[in-house]
Parts: C-alpha cells; structure tokens; sequence
C-alpha cells in the first residue's frame, strides 16, 4: 500500500551525511550571506569531513546573487564592504 505525505510532512534531502545537513539548511545559510563552500563550512560544518558533498554544495549555490561575489568580481575590498553594511543595518 502506497503512503501518502501530508502537506505538513517536511521531505528532507541530505547534502552531507556526515553532519547531517539538508539542502534546505544550506539554502538557508546562503539567504543569510554564505556564498562559497568554505563559508558554508564554517556555518554548519558541512564539507568538511569527507569533502564527498562540497560539490552538491557549490550547485546549490550556483552563480547566484551574493554581495562578496559582486564586490569581488568589481575588485573592490570585499570584507571591509560587509562590516560596514553590517554596521549600517545594525
């Protein structure tokens, strides 16, 4: 017999079975300014230990919008741009 889902039943697809960790959690890290790998590393340790998902990862990240990216790609100071639109939002 077939299972059904409910709407509210939540499907979860693992991008790294070593801690866990969904491409809904990465997507996620992402809307909050993680635009590489190594940044999503360092959010949720992810890539990390058997490095098997590190490019899962980078396609989910794609070529997307990212503010490091954009200001790297101009050549302009990328940290040093962040902290300062970090302050002003604060």
């Amino acid at each position: 017999m077939a299972r059904h889902r409910s709407r509210r039943e939540v499907i979860r697809v693992y991008v790294c079975s070593c801690f866990g960790v969904t491409e809904q959690q990465v997507k996620q890290h992402a809307e909050n300014g993680a635009c590489t790998p190594r940044q999503i590393a360092s959010a949720c340790k992810a890539g990390t230990d058997c490095g098997s998902c590190v490019r899962r990862i980078q396609a989910l990240l794609g070529r997307g919008a990212c503010p490091r990216r954009e200001l790297a790609d101009q050549g302009r100071p990328v940290l040093s741009e962040l902290e300062s639109e970090l302050d002003e939002a604060a």
